[in-house]
């Protein structure tokens, strides 16, 4: 009798060791560990990134919670919500405990934030120069896999009129550009300046053949309707190329 009770207990310890731990809910963590407790308690900026957005997709899965979900998001992102802002909702929805609804928050959440730099940076700029244009347009043409042309409009003294209006989207790597739409845009709008931008999203700014073309093309159509090309400009992450700069224009 006392053999097979013994035998009874040895089944049962085998058994709690295979059985998987349970996942301990947020709503069972320290108070100072729960993400909406600790964030009205410290304030946002004691948040870590995962810890934000694990606020903002409110709950994981059966098998992690919504700050280890995110924790392995941003592990693959390499810790970066640049990366993070790149993802498609398709690809976030890859992750178990992610779906459309979520997916589509944490890329609004992304948006805001590039809007919210754009704002800041319009707020504090003089577009009077390469490096000044370049850091204006860079929340807007950064995280681009395309090529995409823009252009700003500005009166004699520099200042911007309007919004910056992207006028073409193209390939991997080239992007058709209508003379004839930029001049209508400048007409409309008054403005006897024009800058374009466009972007190279091989990371290298160095202009192409094609590039040049359009940049001297350009600036003639434009001469002949009183309207000034002060520069073209290429970006690419990291850096610029400034057709004025160069002395190409």
């Amino acid at each position: 009798m006392e053999e097979q009770t013994n035998h009874w207990v040895v089944k049962e310890i085998h058994a709690a060791k295979d059985e998987p731990a349970k996942k301990m809910s947020i709503n069972q963590w320290d108070e100072d560990d729960r993400p909406r407790e600790k964030m009205l308690k410290k304030g946002a900026s004691a948040m870590s990134n995962t810890e934000l957005l694990a606020i903002l997709i409110g709950s994981g899965s059966a098998h992690e919670s919504a700050v280890d979900l995110m924790r392995r998001l941003m592990y693959d992102c390499g810790d970066s919500l640049k990366i993070l802002g790149q993802k498609s909702a398709e690809e976030l929805m890859l992750y178990n405990g992610i779906g459309e609804a979520k997916a589509i928050t944490l890329l609004a959440a992304c948006e805001l934030g590039k809007r919210r730099q754009e704002e800041d940076t319009r707020d504090n700029i003089t577009l009077t120069d390469p490096d000044s244009i370049y850091q204006f347009m860079l929340p807007k043409m950064q995280d681009l896999k395309r090529e995409e042309s823009w252009i700003l409009m500005m009166n004699n003294k520099y200042r911007l009129i309007g919004n910056p209006i992207r006028i073409s989207q193209g390939g991997m790597t080239e992007t058709a550009v209508d003379i004839r739409i930029i001049a209508k845009h400048a007409i409309l709008n008054n403005a006897t300046i024009i800058i374009l931008i466009h972007n190279h999203p091989s990371g290298n700014p160095r202009p192409s053949g094609e590039d040049d073309r359009l940049t001297r093309h350009m600036k003639e159509g434009l001469k002949t309707l009183r309207i000034h090309l002060a520069d073209h400009i290429i970006i690419s992450d990291g850096s610029y190329y400034s057709y004025n700069q160069e002395g190409k224009l």
